[in-house]
């Protein structure tokens, strides 16, 4: 099936069916990289096929860089020596395990015979490392061969566990009878249920021998040496589910040791912990059941000190047995989310755990890249970088998502509701907590009433009726806010490790909700009807917007966390480099809208592991221009050499004839085009946008879509367009749409929209398809394919800059030109970033339009400073190429009537 492409050099990348010239190129460019440890900037548009060029060089050079690794191996073993005199002799696919002892420094002056029985003593130490290595990899690939041949294996296990699962049950059942005649009581009589909410004893943070749960604990048969891998990252889990199906589909599809990584929300199998709705609340609800396992089996052998520890329950779905089995069948054959799923339920065994304990034998690991680019959860995954290689696709919008993982923003109400919450529960177990756990509730507490002060509030008043004496943003470097807020002599790295570790949120939470709908103890009543009333007074400011009726059942699900947790979130950001962030106070008319927000400015502090560790780091998407971002703001500061960057851009598939790219620089009436803020709301300017649209709709067939700079404006034109009967006039031709803000509204538009464009064009007439009003940015202008008839026509009103006066981006512009170089003849880093940003958002609208080989469509841009060099050196390459410049609109249309009547006619 495989059609063997041989390339320059001699390399043999198979591929399903005669790839395409560009592809070759791609494959071949990926392939040097990855061999040469660099780091790729690849640019491929949509409809290239990327995914699969991706694929078939990375599998193509991991197949060769293991077969180099096993013929090496072999030959080392059949002599018994390893070159040690240098490290740069030694073979670069050593794993780095087999590598440290050859890399310890050693004392200068020793005697040579010194030297040479230690080098002596390295060089068996490896051989013997790489024995072993060779013995694991045999065991794994003869285990994985018989659960290919043997169904009956996938079933032993399970009856094992059901037997286990049965016997338990009838243990538990007996210590119930025995304990009722015992007469045993706490000190302190408490709800059925509410044992669970008390804190355990918390160790001290030097104390790293505390029981830490499953993430940290290794089992011999599970932890294994990691192989060389590739980890593939995306945005979204649908771009990764068709990333793996391309997979199946290549024909690397059989022999491919491929795991799908995702979060336990996507993973969980066990309904009362997925019920949750909240991830952070499955995540620490996970964590609390796989430590209550571990705690139960450590106290198997020693007498129980109290009874509470009996209610508190393990997962059923965690069993080393059957993770074993679920690991195996995952590196059997390739399996997306929904099939590993199955396979779980299947097998009763957690999804999530089992993917994680294939990683080490797994050759391509596929997760979500909010998983990969934060450390704590890179960590907690068991995901090791070193030496291995990312691929990082759809990566664009890299830089904001880094920004936005790390950043963090908690309201007046979350700080005021957190502070009661934590109040009410000290006070109610205070008795029963130790010295330590007060200690810290205590400067919790604390932290959070000096957060309320800063922005001008009292933590004991209602925030929904809190005025603020001042509003307006106003920005602060880490220590000036610590020092404002008056908890500069606090440390919040302990303060940040005892959150994780204690899992108060998680405690609070459980406290909240049984005490918010469950009354209490009639000695208790009085105070915790008031707590109950308190947060009643506060439900109404979790909400940003009214929920109408009809969308009641969507705007409870998920269920809200804990304000403790997003709390936690801000926590963490203030324990940042003080010149890497900043505090922006927003104070707004009552504390309840207030906030305080930490705006990340170096995500290069945060992807320097990925760059320093990885072997080789693959930057890639369909629209990747402007670079000098990834450059300059993140691969450069990141620790990067120059020389180690590769950049790559190939062309497009479809023929130089399909596309037509026109700048349009003046209207109809000769009015010129220039959108900015002060010009673009003018009556005028709103008028030719409407007759260059009329003129566009009367030569176009099928769809058009239009790109507004924000929902306001687009607002602003519909409506004045209405008032003036251009709508009226536009309608005679195409069917008016316009992008709805909410997100559950959008697949019902498309669907109207794309049966609109279907059924006229079937029916004739004056009506010849649909126009749809879009938003740079917004729900339509990135993911959404307008392949062939559905976008005949992208047309992008102005230049969406954003928002100049903002202070995020005012800080982020100041920060720049403070630590970016200034270039001759270039803008400053400033100004830079704002043009950047801006023709990102136009090359993302309009790369919806062209899909595959045989699509054709025009680009239609409106506005004369795209007409400037430096602008037009912004658009992908493929477009750039191809732009004609129109200074009237006369030839521009009479451009656009014969490329879309020569393309009707040949289609």
């Amino acid at each position: 099936m495989a059609d063997k492409t041989q390339e320059d050099g001699g390399i043999h990348f198979p591929f399903p069916f005669t790839p395409y010239s560009i592809q070759k190129d791609f494959m071949a460019e990926l392939y040097r990289v990855l061999e040469a440890g660099k780091i790729g900037i690849f640019e491929s548009p949509t409809g290239t096929g990327k995914s699969l060029s991706l694929i078939c060089g990375a599998l193509s050079w991991l197949r060769d860089f293991e077969q180099k690794k096993h013929q090496e191996e072999a030959r080392l073993l059949e002599t018994g020596t390893v070159p040690l005199s240098d490290g740069k002799d030694q073979p670069p696919f050593l794993s780095s395990s087999c590598k440290e002892t050859s890399d310890t420094l050693r004392p200068a002056g020793e005697p040579d015979w010194v030297t040479q029985f230690v080098q002596k003593k390295e060089e068996r130490d490896l051989v013997d490392r790489l024995k072993e290595e060779q013995v694991r990899r045999k065991k794994r690939e003869e285990r994985l061969q018989q659960i290919r041949h043997n169904a009956q294996l996938k079933y032993a296990a399970k009856r094992m566990r059901q037997e286990e699962e049965e016997m338990e049950r009838l243990l538990h059942l007996s210590k119930e009878m025995l304990a009722e005649g015992t007469g045993t009581e706490p000190l302190e009589q408490l709800v059925c249920g509410e044992e669970e909410l008390i804190l355990a004893e918390y160790e001290s943070d030097e104390e790293k021998g505390a029981a830490h749960g499953v993430d940290e604990e290794e089992d011999e048969d599970l932890e294994e040496e990691h192989i060389t891998k590739i980890y593939y990252c995306s945005r979204t889990h649908s771009q990764l589910a068709q990333f793996v199906r391309e997979v199946q589909r290549s024909p690397f599809g059989k022999d491919t040791r491929l795991v799908s990584l995702g979060s336990r929300q996507n993973l969980c199998i066990n309904d009362d912990v997925r019920n949750l709705g909240s991830a952070q609340l499955i995540n620490d609800r996970c964590m609390e059941m796989q430590r209550s396992k571990h705690e139960k089996s450590r106290a198997e052998d020693e007498k129980p000190k109290r009874r509470r520890q009996e209610h508190r329950a393990a997962c059923p779905f965690y069993n080393y047995e059957q993770l074993q089995l679920l690991r195996d069948e995952v590196l059997v054959g390739v399996k997306d989310i929904e099939q590993l799923v199955s396979l779980g339920k299947e097998a009763r065994a957690c999804p999530y755990y089992g993917s994680r304990f294939a990683i080490p034998a797994a050759q391509l690991v596929v997760l979500p890249y909010q998983m990969l680019l934060h450390a704590a959860t890179r960590q907690a995954a068991g995901i090791r970088l070193q030496g291995q290689v990312v691929v990082i696709d759809e990566a664009h919008n890299l830089i904001d998502t880094i920004t936005g993982i790390h950043s963090a923003e908690v309201s007046g109400s979350q700080l005021c509701q957190a502070h009661s919450q934590l109040l009410q529960y000290m006070e109610r177990y205070g008795k029963r907590l130790k010295a330590k756990n007060l200690m810290y509730i205590k400067q919790i507490l604390y932290l959070l009433e000096q957060f309320v002060t800063v922005l001008g509030g009292n933590i004991k008043q209602n925030p929904n009726t809190q005025s603020l004496s001042q509003t307006g943003t106003e920005l602060k470097t880490i220590n000036d806010f610590l020092f404002q807020s008056r908890i500069d002599n606090i440390n919040l790295f302990k303060v940040r490790r005892y959150c994780e570790k204690s899992m108060i949120s998680r405690k609070l939470f459980g406290f909240t909700e049984r005490y918010s709908t469950v009354p209490a103890p009639s000695r208790e009543q009085p105070r915790l009807s008031g707590f109950q009333h308190f947060l009643q007074s506060l439900q109404p400011a979790l909400t940003d917007t009214p929920v109408p009726h009809g969308e009641e059942g969507e705007a409870r699900v998920p269920r809200p966390a804990s304000p403790l947790m997003h709390i936690e979130g801000f926590l963490a950001a203030l324990t940042t480099a003080n010149q890497d962030g900043r505090v922006i106070l927003n104070r707004q008319g009552s504390l309840s809208q207030s906030s305080l927000k930490f705006l990340l400015l170096n995500p290069a502090v945060h992807f320097a592991q990925v760059v320093k560790e990885c072997r080789a780091v693959v930057i890639a998407g369909g629209t990747m221009q402007p670079v000098s971002d990834f450059r300059e703001q993140l691969l450069a500061r990141a620790g990067a050499e120059a020389e180690r960057v590769v950049e790559f851009s190939c062309g497009h598939v479809i023929p130089p004839d399909n596309i037509l790219p026109l700048v349009i620089c003046s209207g109809p009436s000769s009015q010129e085009l220039e959108f900015t803020y002060q010009k673009r709301e003018l009556p005028q300017m709103m008028e030719e946008t409407g007759r260059i649209l009329c003129n566009l709709c009367n030569v176009v067939p099928g769809g058009v879509v239009c790109f507004f700079p924000s929902y306001e404006y687009q607002r602003q034109v519909h409506a004045h367009w209405d008032k003036s009967g251009l709508l009226a006039r536009l309608a005679l031709r195409k069917k008016i749409f316009q992008e709805p803000k909410r997100a559950n509204q959008v697949e019902q538009v498309l669907l109207e929209y794309s049966r609109c464009i279907k059924c006229y064009g079937q029916a004739g007439g004056t009506v010849t398809g649909a126009l749809l009003l879009s938003v740079v940015g917004g729900k339509m202008s990135e993911g959404i394919n307008f392949s062939d008839n559905l976008g005949r026509c992208v047309v992008m009103v102005g230049m969406p800059y954003p928002n100049i006066k903002s202070p995020e981006l005012q800080e982020k512009m100041a920060y720049l030109d403070q630590t970016l170089p200034r270039i001759p003849g270039q803008p400053p880093p400033g100004k830079a970033l704002v043009e950047n940003l801006c023709m990102k958002a136009v090359n993302q609208s309009i790369g919806r339009a062209i899909r595959h080989q045989k699509d054709f469509a025009s680009i239609v841009l409106l506005d004369q400073r795209y007409a400037r060099p430096p602008i037009l050196a912004k658009l992908p390459a493929w477009i750039r190429d191809r732009v004609e410049v129109k200074a009237t609109f006369g030839p521009a249309f009479a451009a656009l009537r014969k490329f879309h009547r020569e393309r009707s006619v040949s289609s």
